[in-house]
C-alpha cells in the first residue's frame, strides 16, 4: 500500500529525469504555458488542472507515473494531447481512458470537458489506487477501475475509448476485438509510426470490418515532430 504523499511537489531539479539545466527555461506558471499553446480554459479549470499537476508530481516521487515533470512538457505533451482528444468528442458522451497510468489523457479530459462522463481504467493496482486518490483529492466526477479494459467492457458500455502510449495498434485491436458492441469509437494518440502500425494491423487481418481515419494532426516538440489522432470505428463496408 502506498504511503501518504508529501503536501507539495518536489523541486524540478530533484525529480528523476529532470536536470538542473532544464528547469530555468520552464514556464513560470501553468497559465503561461497554456497560453503559449493557445489553450483557453476558464480560471477554475486552470486552477483544477494545476492541482492535478501538483498531485501527479507529488505521487511521482513514490511511483513512476510520468517523465513530464516540467510545465513545458506537461502542457506541451500531456495537456495538448488531451485537449486535441477532447475537441473530437461530442457533448455528454461516455468516455473511457484505457491504460490511464497517471491520468493522461482521462483526468485532463475530465477537467477541460466537464460535460463528459469520464472513466479511467488501469490494470496496475498501485497506479489505480493513485488515480483514485487524485480523483478524491480533486473531487472529480470520474470513475476509476483497477482492472483490464477487456474485463470492464464485459460489464459496461461507452461511447468512446481513448488511449495514449498504451500499445501498438495491432495489439490494441486484438484486445478490443471481442468488445466492439460495448463502445462506438476508438480515439488513439499516435506518433509518426502510425502508418507502419496500420500496415501491421491490416496484414494481420485486424482491420476487417473496421475503418480508420486520421482525425487530427498537430505539431509536437522533439524528434517525433508531430502527433496524430486516429479514429477507429466499425464499418461493414470496410
Amino acid at each position: 500500500m502506498l504511503g501518504s504523499p508529501s503536501p507539495h511537489p518536489p523541486p524540478l531539479s530533484d525529480v528523476p529525469g529532470v536536470s538542473a539545466e532544464e528547469s530555468p527555461a520552464d514556464f513560470a506558471t501553468l497559465a503561461e504555458a497554456l497560453a503559449a499553446h493557445d489553450i483557453e480554459l476558464a480560471p477554475e479549470q486552470v486552477e483544477l488542472l494545476d492541482r492535478y499537476r501538483e498531485a501527479l508530481w507529488r505521487w511521482n516521487e513514490q511511483l513512476n507515473l510520468t517523465r513530464h515533470t516540467t510545465l513545458t512538457k506537461f502542457v506541451g505533451r500531456d495537456v495538448v494531447d488531451s485537449h486535441q482528444l477532447a475537441s473530437l468528442i461530442d457533448q455528454k458522451r461516455r468516455v473511457l481512458d484505457i491504460g490511464s497510468g497517471g491520468g493522461v489523457p482521462g483526468l485532463v479530459i475530465a477537467i477541460i470537458r466537464p460535460d463528459l462522463r469520464v472513466a479511467v481504467c488501469e490494470s496496475t493496482q498501485k497506479k489505480a489506487k493513485v488515480l483514485q486518490a487524485i480523483v478524491d483529492e480533486l473531487a472529480l466526477p470520474v470513475e476509476v477501475f483497477g482492472c483490464r479494459a477487456e474485463e470492464l467492457l464485459e460489464l459496461r458500455t461507452f461511447d468512446a475509448i481513448v488511449a495514449r502510449a498504451v500499445a501498438p495498434l495491432a495489439k490494441l485491436l486484438t484486445w478490443l476485438a471481442p468488445h466492439w458492441g460495448a463502445f462506438d469509437e476508438l480515439l488513439l494518440v499516435k506518433g509518426r509510426s502510425w502508418v507502419e502500425e496500420r500496415g501491421e494491423a491490416r496484414h494481420r487481418g485486424l482491420m476487417k470490418g473496421l475503418a480508420l481515419r486520421k482525425a487530427a494532426t498537430y505539431p509536437m516538440p522533439g524528434p517525433a515532430g508531430e502527433s496524430v489522432i486516429l479514429r477507429v470505428f466499425q464499418d461493414d463496408g470496410a
